[in-house]
């Protein structure tokens, strides 16, 4: 199963961190990893092509499906978008819940 925790504080959302896997399918036909690698991904990618805040901790492992990002400085455009990340996570869970899950982690 892959898990998700989304970290907030009282201003809102300020990273992420995702880990394992989804075990929906074999490596490279799950469908469930791959809609959760695109979302993750591009919310890390449009924070640094769209917005000039600073990463305070980013590690990958792309082996063990790990993904751990925080943000040092949070602008409302990181802020809309790693809302929108959680909102289509919080879909990918509402139809594959067996396989991913998802946990807030508040300050």
């Amino acid at each position: 199963m892959m898990k998700v925790t989304v970290y907030k504080d009282a201003e809102g959302t300020y990273g992420f961190q995702v880990s394992g896997h989804s075990g929906y399918a074999e490596s490279g036909s799950d469908i469930v990893c791959s809609a959760v690698s695109a979302l993750t991904t591009n919310t890390v990618n449009s924070i640094e092509a769209f917005t000039d805040d600073k990463v305070k901790n980013l590690a990958v492992n792309e082996e063990e499906g790990f993904l751990h990002y925080e943000l040092e400085t949070v602008s409302d455009a990181s802020r809309l978008l790693l809302d929108s990340l959680v909102l289509g996570l919080e879909s990918i869970e509402e139809s594959y819940g067996q396989f991913l899950e998802i946990r807030l982690e508040e300050d």
